[in-house]
């Protein structure tokens, strides 16, 4: 007598509670790395995002799969503003404004670094987001270039030097309070980057590889 193979169980779905608890933690994380870096105790991050330090550690077993989940958020977060813009305007230079303003609020000149400086800047996780977010970035540009609104003469790691500078609060200034200055600065960014271009950039355009080299 044969029986029956069972079949294989699929892995169950994380419940609605345990993501948003986890959502939590990833939002507590990112404000709390950008108030005081990214040494913060694990158990203050849980206290603000109102879960228990075993909550913490079950959805991250270390601070490195911490940050880089804040990180890999972040990304994600800003090349899908870009995208949304594009998709509900058809207007590319809009979808550029966007991603440039998302990228201020989301925190990225402050949490950037922190991958490079003290934790694996080659994680799968980390490559592929930033992957994605280059790939979106590059689309926008190129299609605000054939759209004539965006100057031929930049490249995506112009956009990224200059957002990461311009959104970096002055020193001694904290992060949150100097948003109503950084978004200021930003849109004189951007209205510089429209075409046709009043005058001539010295140099080439600069690439992301560009700035991986340096």
């Amino acid at each position: 007598m044969q029986t029956a193979t069972p079949a294989p169980r699929k892995a169950p779905r994380p419940r609605a509670d345990a993501l948003r608890n986890r959502e939590r933690i990833v939002t507590a994380a990112r404000e709390m790395f950008v108030e005081h870096g990214p040494e913060v105790p694990l158990d203050e991050i849980a206290r603000r995002a109102g879960v228990g330090n075993a909550t913490v550690y079950r959805n991250f077993p270390d601070r490195d799969a911490l940050v880089r989940e804040v990180v890999c958020s972040v990304l994600d977060h800003t090349g899908a503003a870009g995208e949304r813009a594009l998709a509900e305007t058809g207007d590319a230079f809009e979808a550029l404004e966007r991603f440039v303003h998302t990228s201020a609020d989301e925190r990225i000149s402050a949490l950037c670094p922190m991958v490079s400086s003290t934790f694996d800047e080659n994680h799968p996780d980390l490559e592929a987001a930033r992957e994605r977010v280059e790939r979106i970035l590059e689309t926008v540009m190129n299609r605000a270039k054939a759209a004539g609104q965006l100057r031929p003469d930049v490249g995506v790691g112009d956009l990224m030097v200059a957002v990461a500078q311009l959104s970096r609060p002055p020193a001694g200034t904290a992060c949150f309070s100097a948003d109503r200055f950084v978004h200021r600065h930003l849109q004189l960014f951007l209205d510089g980057l429209r075409a046709p271009a009043r005058s001539a950039l010295p140099g080439t355009a600069v690439t992301m590889e560009d700035l991986r080299q340096s």
